[in-house]
C-alpha cells in the first residue's frame, strides 16, 4: 500500500469492515517485527459514546486489535489524552475502552499522566508525550467530524491528544494550525484508520451526529485530511494546517480520483435519530430511500451553505435517494440515482464540497 492511495469501505459494521480492509491490504507486512510496540490512538476528546459523533467507535478499534492479534502481534497499547476539560480515564470507561482492555489484555495509557520531552521543528519547540514517541508503529484512528475552530478534525489534528495538557493550552495561543502541522513532523503515524461511521456535523464534542457509514484507510495524513475536507464541504485552503503540513514535508494534498479506491458501495439506510439542527437542514430535502453516505454528504453541504449565508437562497426541494432511480423530473437531484432529473449532480456518493459547488452554481 503506497502513501498516495486511500481506501474506502461503506457500511454500518465497523469491526468487520476494518478487518476486511486490513486483510485485503495485508497491512501486517508493514509492521517491523512481531515484538514491535504498536500504539493505537483513537479520538476520545470527551467522555461520550461514539454514537453522539465525537469519539472513535470501540467496535472499529476492536476490529483492528483482532486483525493484529490474528497476525501474531500482541504488543499493543491504546493511548490517548483527552482535552483539558475532561479526564482520559473517564473517557476510557464511558466510551467502552475499559471493556476492550479487559477482553484483549491491552493496556490503556493515559497521556494526561505521562511525562514528555521537548522537540525542535524549524525553530519551533513542541512538547510530546513520551509513550507516544516510544511506539514502533502508530495507528491513528480519528473521527471524521467538524470542528468549531479549524472546520474539520481528522488525521493531523488527532495527534493533539499526544501532547501534555499545558501544551494543548499553548497550541491555542499559537493559533492551532501551525503547531498541529509541526507536531506531525515530530510524531509520525504509520497507518490511519478513519472512523467515518458517525461524526459530528460541526463540533468536536458531538451533539449533532451525522451518519456517513464509511471507514477510510491510508498512510498520508495530509492526503487523508484533504479528502475529508472535501467530504465535509470544504476546500483544502479553508483548513490552513493541511497546507502548512504539506509545505514542511508531512505529506501531499494532491488528491485525484485515481487515488481513491472504493472497495464497495453504500446501501445502508440511516438509523440514527436526527437532531433539531439536522432536521432543520433536512427540511430542504425530499428523500426517498437514500443511503446514509449520500444523505450525510448532502447534510454537510447544506450546513456549509448555511454557514456562508446561502441556504435561504434555495427555494425548492432537493431530491436524493434510490427511490428516484429510473425516474425523470423537472427538479433538482443529488447523487447518481437522480440522474433523470433536469438538474442533477452525479456521484455515489458525491462529496459535500461538490454538492456545495453544484448548488451555488444554481442559486448564487
Amino acid at each position: 500500500m503506497t502513501k498516495d492511495l486511500l481506501f474506502v469501505m461503506y457500511g454500518d459494521d465497523p469491526k468487520h469492515m476494518v478487518q476486511k480492509i486490513l486483510n485485503q491490504l495485508n497491512i501486517a507486512k508493514d509492521i517491523p517485527n512481531k515484538d514491535s510496540l504498536i500504539g493505537i490512538k483513537p479520538n476520545l476528546v470527551v467522555a461520550k459514546p461514539a454514537e453522539l459523533g465525537a469519539t472513535t467507535s470501540p467496535e472499529l478499534v476492536e476490529g483492528v486489535i483482532e486483525y493484529l492479534k490474528s497476525n501474531g502481534y500482541d504488543n499493543i497499547i491504546i493511548l490517548e489524552g483527552s482535552w483539558v476539560g475532561d479526564k482520559t480515564s473517564l473517557a476510557y470507561k464511558v466510551c467502552g475502552y475499559e471493556k476492550l482492555s479487559q477482553k484483549y489484555n491491552i493496556p490503556l495509557v493515559d497521556l494526561q499522566k505521562d511525562g514528555y520531552r521537548d522537540y525542535q521543528v524549524e525553530g519551533v519547540t513542541l512538547s510530546v508525550c513520551n509513550r507516544a514517541m516510544d511506539v514502533d508503529y502508530l495507528i491513528n484512528m480519528p473521527v471524521l467530524k467538524g470542528h468549531c475552530q479549524t472546520n474539520i478534525t481528522c488525521a493531523l489534528k488527532n495527534l493533539k491528544g499526544c501532547i501534555p495538557n499545558k501544551e494543548k493550552r499553548r497550541f491555542h495561543t499559537m493559533g492551532l494550525h501551525k503547531p498541529i502541522a509541526y507536531l506531525n513532523r515530530i510524531l509520525k503515524q504509520d497507518l490511519i484508520v478513519v472512523d467515518g461511521i458517525i461524526g459530528d456535523l460541526n463540533f468536536e464534542e458531538g451533539g449533532n451526529p451525522v451518519q456517513m457509514n464509511r471507514v477510510i484507510v491510508g498512510k498520508d495524513p495530509v492526503l487523508i485530511d484533504s479528502y475529508v475536507a472535501q467530504l465535509l464541504g470544504y476546500g483544502v485552503e479553508e483548513i490552513p494546517y493541511i497546507e502548512i503540513a504539506e509545505d514542511i514535508g508531512v505529506g501531499s494534498s494532491r488528491l485525484l480520483d485515481s487515488n481513491i479506491k472504493e472497495l464497495n458501495k453504500d446501501t445502508s439506510p440511516m438509523t440514527i435519530t436526527k437532531t433539531r439542527l439536522v432536521e432543520e437542514l433536512a427540511s430542504y430535502v425530499e428523500e426517498d430511500m437514500a443511503c446514509s453516505a449520500c444523505y450525510g454528504s448532502l447534510i454537510h453541504a447544506l450546513d456549509r451553505l448555511k454557514d456562508r449565508g446561502y441556504l435561504d437562497s434555495i427555494d425548492e426541494k432537493i431530491h436524493i435517494g434510490q427511490g428516484y432511480k429510473n425516474k425523470e423530473g423537472d427538479g433538482l437531484g443529488i447523487g447518481i440515482c437522480t440522474k433523470g432529473f433536469e438538474r442533477s449532480l452525479s456521484g455515489c456518493p458525491p462529496k459535500a464540497k461538490d454538492i456545495v459547488d453544484f448548488l451555488k452554481e444554481y442559486y448564487l
